[in-house]
């Protein structure tokens, strides 16, 4: 019985599995037939007795009160919703809020053209700006390339000049001291000092020299014309 039993359960699966693959063709064929075959019935509007709430009923929910609603119901039922058509137009206060609203958020077509040809224009601006900048720097380049290349080998010199001013410093305390000196020490700075300090002197004196032969130069000159 129980072979049997596992017999039919067997044949149930099989014939399960075997009509799932068929399922999905039999239901999009019958989906596409019901969707070819429907044909809906028109919506009919209740004109004998409609629907009309009583705003003077407090179990009248208060949005069916509103001038709205009754613009609602005399769109749709006519005069038979007993609702005055005078009464739906607006006021010449809410006339003029929507004149105004209209004139705000939908301007006319001319004004909305201009505003673009006015956009247009300054972005044609600023592009012939730009354009014009950009053309003036790569003018610019070439010279700003030369003075580059200068300011870099003058920083180049001025740091070879350091070294060698440095190792000669380095020499002269040498020489002095009898032995090498840390030039983060005290005793190199003063010679330091001391060293510039005669070469100022020095330079001083050149400067004065040279502009007392100036002035013989020029005390002789008078006595060489006569």
């Amino acid at each position: 019985m129980a072979a049997s039993l596992l017999g039919r359960r067997t044949a149930t699966l099989v014939g399960l599995s075997s009509l799932k693959s068929f399922l999905p063709i039999i239901s999009q064929s019958c989906i596409l037939q019901q969707t070819a075959s429907y044909n809906p019935k028109p919506l009919r509007l209740n004109l004998k007795d409609p629907y009309i709430p009583d705003r003077n009923s407090e179990k009248t929910p208060e949005w069916q009160k509103t001038d709205k609603y009754d613009r609602k119901l005399f769109g749709r039922y006519g005069y038979a919703s007993g609702v005055d058509p005078v009464k739906l137009w607006p006021t010449p206060a809410q006339l003029q809020e929507v004149i105004a609203e209209e004139k705000e958020w939908y301007p006319p077509l001319e004004e909305i053209l201009q505003n673009i040809a006015v956009k247009q224009q300054e972005k044609a601006a600023k592009q012939l700006a730009r354009e014009k900048l950009i053309a003036a720097n790569m003018a610019k380049m070439p010279k700003m390339i030369l003075d580059w290349k200068k300011e870099k080998q003058e920083t180049k010199r001025k740091a070879k000049e350091e070294k060698a001013k440095k190792e000669r410093l380095l020499v002269l305390a040498r020489e002095r001291f009898g032995h090498a000196v840390d030039p983060r020490s005290h005793k190199f700075q003063e010679m330091v000092a001391e060293i510039e300090k005669e070469e100022k002197k020095r330079r001083k004196l050149l400067k004065r020299q040279k502009r007392q032969e100036e002035q013989g130069l020029t005390a002789l000159s008078p006595n060489r014309a006569g």
